[in-house]
């Protein structure tokens, strides 16, 4: 048995205002030739398939096409639901659904109902409803507070609803095994602690969520994690296929891809990592605005998506025109500048590093961008907004 685990596709999503549905178009049609040329025989999906609650039509036919062309060159598909995915929507006909090779887990009722695949014994025919089997299971997002009631705990961390979904999953595993051997592969959307952050995870601590122990996950043959967009292993066990594509500048040096799992009547044997050909290379450039014009050693940035950071003391006029003369896909410009007089006879970076507090940090901005200090009265509403801010952060 053959799985391939993937997650984060975030289908609809833009790239600093450029759309990226071509792209993503692009990597569905990598993935269907991968799954036929290696033969996959169950695609993973592990949360946000989508980038919003509500896709829009086209969005909606792009992950329409996807599952139509993936069960078509032979593969079962197993898609769980992410914080970005509204988990009543996608989860819509999953029964309908099912019948075609397509299982959806979106819902807590479905947290222990896993897709059972026969393994079949080294050297002999699969052995039925005696032989080895493959469990595959489903964490959706879990929202603590939203799901806290349902599963039974009395507080609503992200850590005591992933304790007691696994725990459902284990009883059933348990269960199972006392007539024959049970694999199981289990999908959750989730933050793990040693996962390393990026950008494009928006709000990872809003609303008390916070990251979940990887021991949670103990005993389980494989766990294939979504909601990082970076690849990475946790333990050999235990690992995140990231986004297939980049979502933020933060990953520009991610190399993209996935984690093709083979699975027999012993259980795992081998995990092996499956690279996406990127559409388009991503380029954070820092430097005097000269510089980086006139050098030849970013010739290769020209045909990128670009980040620049400018360094010059004073800002140069027209710089996004005269960058976009060389870099025509400049996406974000900054102004960092080095050596630039001011009151304090330092540069902003470093008096912001020097900053003691937050309000220090707020006042040295606004110097920065209008070239004088807050008056009284000023410093008086943001002491006032940051005091606010404490009492939310205080609150939740």
């Amino acid at each position: 048995m053959r799985l391939l685990h993937t997650s984060d596709w975030h289908l609809g999503r833009s790239f600093h205002g450029v759309g990226m549905l071509d792209a993503q178009r692009a990597f569905v049609d990598q993935l269907v030739a991968r799954v036929r040329k290696l033969s996959v025989d169950v695609v993973l999906i592990a949360g946000d398939v989508y980038d919003r609650a509500l896709p829009g039509v086209d969005v909606v036919n792009l992950l329409d096409d996807a599952l139509v062309r993936l069960t078509g060159a032979g593969a079962q598909v197993v898609l769980t639901s992410g914080n970005h995915d509204s988990a009543i929507r996608l989860g819509f006909a999953s029964r309908l659904l099912e019948k075609g090779g397509v299982h959806l887990r979106t819902r807590l009722d479905e947290l222990d109902v896993p897709l059972l695949l026969p393994l079949g014994e080294a050297g002999t025919e699969q052995r039925g409803e005696d032989g080895p089997v493959l469990a595959i299971y489903g964490i959706p997002w879990l929202e603590p507070r939203l799901v806290a009631d349902q599963l039974g705990v009395d507080t609503a961390s992200h850590f005591e609803v992933t304790r007691a979904a696994t725990e459902r999953i284990r009883a059933d595993v348990a269960a199972r095994g006392e007539s024959r051997t049970v694999h199981s592969i289990v999908l959750a959307h989730t933050f793990a602690s040693g996962g390393i952050s990026s950008d494009s995870e928006r709000d990872l601590s809003i609303g008390g969520v916070g990251a979940v122990p990887l021991d949670l996950f103990d005993g389980f043959s494989y766990t294939a994690l979504g909601h990082l967009h970076g690849r990475q292993s946790l333990s050999a066990e235990v690992r995140y296929s990231g986004s297939p594509l980049a979502y933020s500048f933060s990953e520009a040096k991610h190399q993209k891809g996935g984690w093709l799992i083979d699975v027999d009547a012993s259980g795992v044997t081998a995990v092996e990592e499956i690279l996406w050909d990127a559409p388009r290379q991503l380029a954070v450039l820092r430097g005097t605005l000269d510089g980086l014009l006139e050098s030849p050693e970013h010739a290769w940035a020209e045909h990128a998506y670009c980040q620049v950071t400018l360094t010059d003391a004073q800002r140069p006029a027209q710089a996004m025109e005269r960058l976009r003369a060389r870099f025509p896909d400049t996406l974000v410009l900054g102004f960092d500048p080095e050596g630039a007089p001011a009151a304090s006879g330092a540069s902003y970076s470093s008096r912001l590093a020097k900053a003691e507090d937050d309000l220090a940090v707020c006042c040295g901005f606004l110097e920065h961008v209008r070239g004088r200090e807050p008056d009284p009265a000023e410093q008086a509403a943001l002491t006032e907004a940051l005091e606010n801010v404490r009492l939310q952060e205080a609150s939740l």
